[in-house]
């Protein structure tokens, strides 16, 4: 592997320092509240690594990584280390920098005495597709709904087994009827969405309820496996990422008919 790329480990102390990857702009909302919501991930050992490339002032990618009892997904993961994003640039892709990053969480889950190594991927933009992991040694072992599939990197053949939240769809019917969002700061992409579909339900004179989750185990029975953002109406789920106002009115719109 080249020498002239840096994998840096952020923490507590460095944060400042490095950022936040996604947002660069410190003033940009998402970004503090991103920011704050890694403080707090720390104690719960979370890992964040940047890969440096040294003709780039910024890192290229990052992985994010937790200790499966603390995800943010709807997953049943304990004992497993989880992985909440990974991103590379794409001119840096299919040369060995991901493999690398994800090398990096491997050893970490070796070095705790986990059981392997667990991912969502989505083909959507917000998480990896599952095809870099299966080139990596993962297998697919469940899917959720058309967008989320479930992988681990087991390290021995009787390592216990793990899935998708079960408690998700019982908790659908608990947010009561009407537009409700549920969130979290773990992406800071968020908060920008939040704001326009509240404009949009305002325009449409829609009432929305937004509720912010608290903790791993709220994320973990949200009702979207991505864990960390919902959209439900009259009990249904209507988008399992955050979207664009565009996608929430012609979502609304078809509801409403």
């Amino acid at each position: 592997m080249a020498t002239d790329v840096k994998i840096i480990n952020i923490g507590a102390n460095n944060l400042s320092e490095h950022g936040i990857f996604c947002v660069k702009n410190i003033k940009h909302e998402g970004y503090q509240a991103k920011f704050d919501w890694l403080k707090k991930r720390f104690a719960d050992g979370l890992k964040l690594k940047f890969v440096y490339f040294k003709d780039e002032k910024n890192p290229v990618g990052f992985i994010e990584y937790i200790p499966g009892e603390y995800a943010w997904r709807g997953v049943e993961a304990k004992g497993y280390m989880f992985i909440h994003c990974m991103y590379l640039k794409s001119k840096y892709r299919n040369k060995g920098y991901a493999s690398r990053l994800l090398e990096k969480c491997v050893q970490d889950a070796r070095k705790e005495n986990l059981f392997g190594v667990v991912v969502i991927a989505s083909q959507g933009p917000w998480l990896a597709g599952k095809e870099f992991f299966l080139k990596n040694g993962f297998e697919l072992i469940a899917k959720k709904e058309p967008l989320f599939e479930l992988l681990v990197k087991k390290f021995s053949k009787d390592a216990p087994s793990l899935k998708f939240s079960r408690t998700r769809e019982k908790n659908l019917k608990k947010y009561g009827k009407g537009l409700t969002v549920i969130y979290a700061n773990q992406c800071p992409f968020i908060i920008k969405s939040i704001k326009e579909l509240a404009v949009v339900a305002k325009e449409m004179a829609i009432k929305i309820k937004i509720v912010k989750l608290k903790n791993c185990k709220q994320a973990q029975n949200a009702p979207s496996p991505y864990g960390v953002f919902s959209i439900l109406y009259n009990g249904k789920l209507l988008a399992n990422h955050y979207i664009s106002k565009t996608r929430f009115k012609n979502i609304i719109n078809k509801e409403l008919k």
